[in-house]
């Protein structure tokens, strides 16, 4: 490593091309804080799972270099996997064992035994808020449930660092906000680092200590979700029209409004970023009635996560992951 940083984990400058020339790192480069939650926040397809998996020795970059704990992950990762825990998007728990005997399997496995597995067992499954359902099979808990019994069961050797791939995909509000609570509470108590994947804004504003803005293999942005939106002069207004039809002409109707700065359409929603919301108002209803189109509704807010992935990736988030899946 070239970085002076002194980041739990850190990668440098890492790429990695598939067989169908698809890039999926293109020369990624950051430091995770001991102790924090560092979210890897992006569209699908933007290359934080293929860095999970290079971080957690499952796969090896074309080029650059990574250390987790201090241990290169290229050269050591038995090393490595026996300070971290990784879960995936899909769940490790086996179906067949109780949420207690998942535990003290994982636990087995890295050599703890007796007293001192069993009273770690039920300490996470307190922690994790599953000790009423320790005895049944993990086939019977709900998704949520499925989706802590994971994590428990990845943490049971207490490792330095732990890897999250999309954790709460697939869980419905409630899930996802208990699960964060966790999560934030063992950086918080614990001193766990934890690097995490996710394509949701919200969760990354609300929850991360800080966040890396990934888009077609490489780091745009960084910093905490304060930063990154401070960085971001000026206010967003949205307009709403009656048809996806009218966008083009509204966005070549505000390129001449003094104060709006970009004008993007996503659907029947014009999104402008003005220097001054209240000011540019009338300016921009005014352009838009001049275009002879409906609005049927109107924002003025502060600039937000997806004004920023829109700033620095030419594109809103939503149209990135459209473009993903077509």
């Amino acid at each position: 490593m070239t970085t002076s940083s002194t980041g739990l984990v850190e990668a440098e400058g890492l790429r990695k091309t598939y067989k169908s020339d698809v890039v999926a790192l293109d020369g990624l480069t950051f430091s995770v804080a001991a102790g924090s939650v560092y979210a890897l926040l992006g569209p699908n397809g933007a290359g934080k799972t293929t860095t999970v998996r290079i971080l957690t020795t499952l796969s090896r970059p074309d080029e650059g270099s990574a250390r987790v704990a201090g241990i290169d992950v290229l050269k050591r990762p038995g090393q490595v996997r026996s300070v971290i825990g990784s879960v995936s998007q899909h769940t490790g728990a086996v179906s067949q064992l109780t949420g207690q005997e998942n535990l003290t399997m994982q636990g087995s496995l890295y050599g703890m035994r007796g007293k001192d597995l069993r009273r770690r067992a039920g300490d996470l499954l307190d922690q994790f808020g599953l000790t009423e359902a320790a005895k049944r099979q993990a086939r019977t808990y709900s998704g949520g449930m499925r989706r802590r019994l994971d994590i428990a069961t990845m943490l049971v050797h207490r490792p330095a660092v732990l890897f999250l791939d999309e954790p709460t995909t697939g869980l419905d509000p409630e899930g996802r906000a208990a699960l964060w609570e966790v999560l934030t509470d063992l950086a918080a108590e614990a001193g766990t680092t934890i690097l995490v994947t996710t394509h949701y804004l919200e969760e990354a504003d609300q929850y991360a200590t800080k966040i890396a803005i990934v888009d077609q293999g490489r780091i745009v942005a960084e910093g905490t979700a304060d930063q990154l939106k401070a960085g971001l002069d000026g206010d967003s207004v949205l307009l709403e029209l009656d048809s996806p039809g009218h966008a083009e002409r509204v966005t070549a109707a505000l390129a001449g409004v003094p104060r709006v700065r970009q004008a993007t359409s996503d659907g029947n929603v014009v999104r402008a970023r003005v220097s001054d919301g209240p000011r540019a108002l009338p300016a921009v209803l005014a352009a838009v009635e001049s275009a002879g189109v409906p609005v049927l509704s109107v924002t003025v807010a502060r600039p937000t996560l997806d004004d920023v992935y829109l700033h620095h990736a030419g594109r809103s988030f939503r149209q990135a992951e459209r473009m993903t899946l077509s």
